[in-house]
């Protein structure tokens, strides 16, 4: 009998030698033959799991997406701690990908939005992703803003696609040196703090993990 092939495995292993190839040197230089030799597969099976690049892309991204997404829904399960406004500053850190262990990860992330700058369908796969990380992002800020009275009044939309774009930022800010992960956290810190009306230290945005990376108290 013939062996049985695991598709779907197949074309999450392909998917993760992107990620390595393109944390390496970027999107741009990636080819089906180095994917091929990096997920120790041949030419022929990642041409039968996917029929362009574009469409590998596309899974690949799709993967780093839902690997973010499980992460902050992870984060945001009931518990005895979580309150509204944790899980707003839970969310936004996963999202902003600044401990040491997501650095790759977001190397990754900033090679798909350079690509998606000039590939109309990872554009739209992006524009997708955004607009879910919006749409929670805007659930639990009126979930806080409902939860207890804030000093003014918050417009939850607006402030969630101020938070999707402040993480973004600090994104690239880490990777590229010009803020540390602590500087980053302090940035988020400082958002959050303004969000619910107190500046002092600790509380839903608290940010003083060891090693310069947000603590998961954020």
């Amino acid at each position: 009998m013939p062996r049985q092939v695991d598709h779907e495995g197949r074309r999450r292993r392909i998917a993760e030698a992107v990620c390595r190839l393109a944390d390496e040197s970027g999107l741009e230089g990636v080819t089906l033959r180095d994917v091929a030799e990096r997920a120790e597969v041949s030419m022929g099976a990642v041409q039968r799991c996917f029929r362009t690049k574009e469409e590998m892309l596309l899974f690949t991204l799709g993967q780093i997406g839902e690997r973010i997404g499980e992460r902050v829904r992870a984060r945001l399960a009931p518990g005895p701690a979580r309150s509204a406004e944790s899980a707003v500053g839970h969310a936004v850190t996963e999202v902003a990908l600044l401990r040491e262990e997501h650095r790759a990860e977001a190397r990754v992330w900033l090679a798909f939005v350079a690509q998606a700058a000039v590939s109309a369908p990872l554009a739209e796969t992006l524009r997708a992703n955004y607009a879910e990380l919006e749409a929670m992002f805007e659930r639990l800020l009126a979930e806080a803003a409902a939860a207890r009275p804030l000093p003014a009044p918050l417009d939850p939309l607006r402030e969630a696609r101020t938070l999707l774009a402040l993480a973004d930022g600090l994104t690239t800010h880490v990777l590229i040196g010009h803020l540390t992960a602590r500087q980053a956290g302090e940035v988020l810190h400082a958002q959050l703090a303004r969000l619910w009306g107190h500046a002092g230290a600790g509380g839903a945005g608290g940010t003083g993990g060891a090693g310069g990376e947000p603590s998961s108290g954020l």
